[in-house]
């Protein structure tokens, strides 16, 4: 008779909680072999295909598409052994596999995860049971008692420690009961508007109604996926970062000329944004404070000898931020190439999770969208971005003569808490003297 495995969700990285079922791609009843995929997910960072860990029958699917699921819940069961091509979804009940079949050469990490955490509620603090006591100093979400304990980041323990909130005093809606800082948020709001009822009263009388999706003309796009990510990475930077912005037009025709002379010698074409990736790391040689994070739970600056550069890369998905690992180690044609092999994967949606985090300084050229300067919001929790506007023909003195030169608006946003103006505008007086003359990069190569 055939035994009938469950396949759960598995944990794709990068602290990842849960994904969206964006297609199936097998049916009850198809036949699948060892690590061949089965679903096709998109979570916070990526679309991912998820390869079954088992070969069999498939009996069961759990999810339509559009459903999310959180890591750990079941995906499918698929009936193994002899007799598969019997089996059926009622012959067996499934057995909690603890780990994939053997052989099986998958990437993905967190088979055999924990039983799949309860579906995520709200959650008010007149429901809210005690939770587990503190362990070893440290707040502790409530857990089944056979279960993982799952811990409360620093920066939740923070918010409620700041705002009066006992975390004992409330259950949350993540995995296992995990209290997240979307419980505490709502916790803080319903504190807020039981203090002031009156107010509340008054405000909901003179407030205009919100727009239903009923209401002609209106449309609700839901914030999640890679748009909901985006979006509270934004709000966490601009939350948590006392951001500052210079600038600096530069004279960009050298850079221009450099260029065009290496494009003319053959090979690999070179282009704008590798050059100023290069200009970007040997800035970050000089002035290291800007390829760094702030570590607020510890209050310690975090510096990195490598640059890890990120760059934005506009998607029918939404904004995404491939990363180039090792990008002070690279010169002007590996740099071209990564930047065109990233880019293709961001516009097909192929980027790996691995790819679009760990960042540790942004370039963003706004230029492609014809415009020529921005304050960008930093990409949470790199300390600083440089921006580049379009480079257009403009008039400008050159050597005493009214001329007309290829200029280009620079700026540098950047986390005040790493460094003061003295640094910041350093780093980009540098920057913009190897754009004006490219000669001054063989000092440091």
């Amino acid at each position: 008779m055939a035994q009938v495995l469950e396949f759960k969700l598995p944990d794709l990285g990068e602290g990842l909680t849960e994904a969206e079922i964006v297609r199936w791609l097998v049916e009850v009843g198809d036949v699948v072999a060892v690590d061949q995929p089965v679903v096709e997910v998109e979570t916070a960072k990526a679309m991912v295909d998820v390869p079954c860990p088992y070969g069999g029958v498939v009996t069961a699917r759990f999810g339509a598409e559009g459903t999310e699921l959180p890591v750990g819940a079941p995906l499918l069961t698929v009936a193994v052994g002899e007799g598969t091509e019997d089996a059926s979804p009622a012959e067996a009940e499934p057995e909690r596999a603890t780990a994939p079949a053997e052989g099986s050469g998958n990437v993905l990490v967190g088979y055999g995860t924990s039983e799949a955490p309860a579906r995520r509620r709200r959650v008010r603090p007149a429901e809210a049971a005690p939770a587990a006591p503190a362990a070893n100093g440290r707040d502790l979400a409530p857990a089944a008692a056979d279960g993982p304990v799952p811990v409360i980041s620093p920066l939740v323990r923070r918010l409620a420690r700041q705002n009066g909130l006992d975390l004992r005093e409330m259950t949350g809606s993540g995995p296992e009961g995990l209290i997240l800082r979307a419980d505490v948020e709502y916790a803080l709001r319903a504190a807020a508007a039981q203090a002031r009822p009156e107010q509340a009263a008054d405000e909901s009388r003179n407030r205009t109604p919100a727009p239903t999706a009923d209401t002609p003309g209106v449309t609700r796009v839901p914030l999640k996926g890679i748009r909901g990510t985006v979006a509270d990475k934004l709000s966490r930077s601009r939350t948590e970062i006392p951001d500052a912005t210079c600038w600096v037009d530069a004279d960009a025709t050298g850079l221009m000329r450099a260029r065009a002379v290496m494009n003319a010698a053959g090979g690999p074409k070179i282009s704008v944004i590798a050059l100023l990736a290069r200009i970007c790391a040997a800035a970050l040689a000089r002035f290291p404070e800007l390829n760094s994070s702030v570590d607020t739970g510890a209050r310690e600056i975090v510096r990195y000898e490598a640059v890890h550069l990120g760059f934005a890369a506009q998607t029918d998905r939404g904004l995404v931020v491939p990363v180039v690992r090792d990008a002070h180690t690279r010169d002007a044609e590996s740099l071209t190439a990564e930047f065109a092999r990233l880019t293709e994967a961001a516009r097909t949606g192929a980027l790996t999770p691995a790819e679009l985090t760990g960042g540790t300084f942004t370039l963003n050229n706004y230029g492609v969208f014809g415009v020529d300067g921005s304050t960008p919001i930093i990409n949470h929790p790199e300390a600083a971005m440089l921006g580049v506007g379009r480079i257009v023909p403009k008039p400008w003195v050159h050597e005493g003569e009214l001329a007309v030169r290829q200029v280009v608006q620079l700026s540098l946003t950047f986390d005040h808490r790493v460094c003061d103006g003295g640094t910041a505008g350093g780093f980009l007086r540098y920057v913009a003297d190897c754009v004006e003359q490219p000669a001054v990069l063989l000092r440091t190569l």
